[in-house]
């Protein structure tokens, strides 16, 4: 729609939701309002009237260009009605602690894992008997590795699902999973899992549907009849996984139709401009909601909607789609929120965040650029990106991570390192080549994923360990090494935790866990690198975490001093981020400041020791004598700061 259609029109669209709602409302109650407790229905009617207007004019903008939009309006609704009256007493007892603090996930006590069951515990029963490895390390948010039911063989890890609400049965049952979010919850750990809402698996219910010639279903997928429109979209589209498939197009000989596959042939994409389809997802959605997932994390959102003479990539309907539905769980099942994930450009990346759409999002570009700075021993790129990129919305934060299941790619903006002088082609090679320790004098042991032989362009696997020195240090059996590999470790996961938002650890890395070359064993796993960093959890090695004088321990305990550092100073709750140029091309640094406290933390980005002037630290308010919340340690700057390699400090005045 242009700026002229009425849905521009604020006083327009609020006069137009309060008609509908004014219509809707008395149908609601006949049919639900008998269903509830009558305090609790005045609640449920509370939050519809508030979100309602917002919602209205989201979907108005979808789909009001149906003759038949208000039934899909009232069907919508009742939807969320319904899944509403289904949701616990506990659930909904949880949606009330929320609504009385909504921004519960800025919490400086909030500390996230994230692991695939079956490679951390065996199944959801053996995760229940996991939590107090969660709570002893201050995990209060746990990410899930998809646990939905998906096709054998090929499945994209997971992320082709064949039934949002069933259980891959190796894991359990939902009743497990529903049991297991209670018992988290009981400890104080949020239950996150993916919701890949793009596309299903061609084995899903509706694509068999669609198969057998269902034409109810094949509209809620795109079906093409011939090569014209899918020509025409793939003028202006780039291919997502080219050596799958050609294009973005999987021809199904069954039905003599072209489907539209972005990611690969056997997950098919949902076809969004049809109003039944945003309806059945939205059930979907709630559903895990009334499960107990707190946080969800909404799989691929630039992909959702599609049009002609686009890369049908972070479209305005895209956007629409997830505040709709951000609208209807604000109304239905407050306690939850969205995480975006999103790896597109940084600056497309941040329009997804708002209370309105994705309150929380995955951090790539700081993940990226703190590999970059280890290599480059340069923090120039890092701390340009961070200047003009890290603020978000008001009530919004960031999800930062060092890695994650995924591979490692270069996810920056090409002006950022322009800015200092690199080519952004030539720097995205050295990179790849740098941490597939191709490069001279690399410390890193990684593998290209999905290399281009003609080009070198590649993405990098490999645990957090071995891409920062440990498995070299071993293999060569040097402790000066060793230390190093230590201090690269501690030095990105303490900028994750201490820079703003929610710190996201991959389990394993906790205890300096290496790469896993045994993958390429498993026919499943054979070419997808990735599985290098994928291994089964080493509860053997987790033994050692007590003990000071191994590796694990090492690690172990310095991770939980940087999070106790975190958890327990007013400056990381909640607390204003400003990222500083301190001077120094190696030290990277930034205040975090409450209304209670301010910390100055830095961190050397080299090998060698650097300086940092103390006329420098005065301009940033700090004082002669102060004191290294990390090392525990006063500290007296008269004439200048020292930072021994890799060394990361966390400075507030000395009392």
């Amino acid at each position: 729609m242009d700026n002229k259609t009425p849905i521009n029109d604020e006083q327009w669209v609020r006069e137009q939701a309060d008609r509908s709602l004014a219509r809707l409302l008395p149908r609601l109650e006949q049919r639900f309002s008998g269903a509830a407790d009558e305090v609790e229905w005045l609640g449920y009617r509370e939050r519809l009237e508030r979100h309602f207007p917002r919602l209205f004019k989201r979907l108005y903008g979808l789909y009001g260009g149906y003759y038949d939009f208000f039934y899909h309006l009232e069907s919508i609704v009742a939807s969320a009605t319904e899944m509403w009256i289904a949701r616990s007493p506990e659930l909904k007892a949880l949606d009330a602690m929320r609504g009385a603090d909504p921004y519960w996930y800025q919490s400086n006590r909030m500390v996230g894992a994230m692991c695939y069951v079956d490679l951390f515990a065996d199944d959801l029963a053996g995760l229940r008997e996991r939590i107090p490895y969660l709570t002893e390390l201050g995990i209060t948010y746990l990410h899930l590795m998809p646990v939905f039911r998906s096709p054998d063989g090929d499945n994209d890890g997971g992320y082709a699902v064949s039934s949002y609400r069933e259980v891959d049965p190796a894991l359990g049952t939902m009743d497990d999973l529903a049991d297991l979010a209670t018992e988290l919850r009981h400890h104080g750990i949020s239950l996150t899992l993916d919701f890949v809402f793009n596309h299903t698996s061609d084995e899903h219910e509706w694509a068999r549907a669609a198969l057998a010639g269902d034409r109810t279903h094949q509209g809620y997928y795109r079906l093409f009849p011939d090569r014209t429109l899918p020509d025409l979209y793939e003028k202006t589209m780039p291919e997502v996984f080219g050596e799958d498939h050609p294009g973005a197009f999987t021809y199904r000989t069954g039905i003599k139709k072209w489907v539209w596959t972005t990611f690969h042939t056997y997950q098919w994409d949902l076809n969004y401009e049809n109003p039944e389809v945003f309806n059945r997802m939205l059930e979907e959605m709630l559903f895990l909601a009334n499960q107990g997932v707190e946080i969800l994390r909404l799989d691929a959102v630039a992909f959702l909607w599609k049009r002609l003479g686009t890369n049908s990539q972070n479209l305005p309907e895209a956007h629409w789609i997830i505040q709709a539905f951000n609208a209807l769980v604000s109304i239905a099942a407050p306690a939850m929120v969205f995480k975006s994930e999103a790896i597109v450009h940084p600056d497309e990346v941040r329009e997804y965040v708002s209370i309105d759409e994705c309150p929380l999002s995955y951090n790539p570009q700081l993940m990226a650029l703190l590999w970059d700075a280890l290599a480059t021993r340069d923090v120039r790129v890092l701390q340009r990106a961070m200047q003009s990129r890290f603020a978000v919305p008001s009530g919004c934060a960031w999800v930062n991570y060092v890695r994650c299941h995924d591979d490692i790619g270069w996810a920056f903006a090409n002006d950022d390192v322009e800015a200092v002088g690199f080519d952004p082609d030539a720097h995205r090679l050295f990179l790849t080549r740098f941490f597939t320790g191709r490069f001279e004098g690399s410390f890193a042991r990684g593998a290209p994923f999905q290399e281009d032989p003609a080009t070198g362009n590649a993405r990098v696997s490999g645990t957090c360990a071995s891409l920062t020195g440990f498995e070299k240090a071993l293999e060569q059996n040097d402790e000066a090494e060793l230390e190093l590999a230590i201090g690269r470790l501690l030095l990105i996961h303490g900028i994750i935790i201490m820079i703003g938002g929610i710190p996201l650890i991959y389990l394993g890395d906790e205890i300096a866990t290496l790469n896993d070359y045994g993958y390429d064993q498993d026919a499943e796993k054979v070419g997808d690198s990735r599985w290098l960093h994928r291994g089964t959890f080493d509860w053997e090695r987790a033994e050692q975490r007590r003990d000071r004088e191994t590796v694990p321990g090492r690690v172990y305990q310095g991770l939980l001093r940087l999070l106790q550092v975190r958890g327990h100073n007013h400056a990381f709750a909640r607390g204003d981020t400003e990222l500083l140029d301190t001077g120094n091309r190696q030290v990277f640094g930034f205040l975090r400041s409450s209304e209670q406290s301010t910390v100055f933390v830095v961190g050397n980005f080299s090998e060698h020791p650097q300086r940092l002037e103390a006329r420098r630290l005065r301009q940033m308010g700090m004082r002669k004598t102060m004191v290294d919340l990390f090392a525990g340690q006063t500290i007296i700057a008269t004439q200048e700061l020292l930072l021994e390699p890799y060394q990361l400090m966390a400075l507030a005045r000395s009392a």
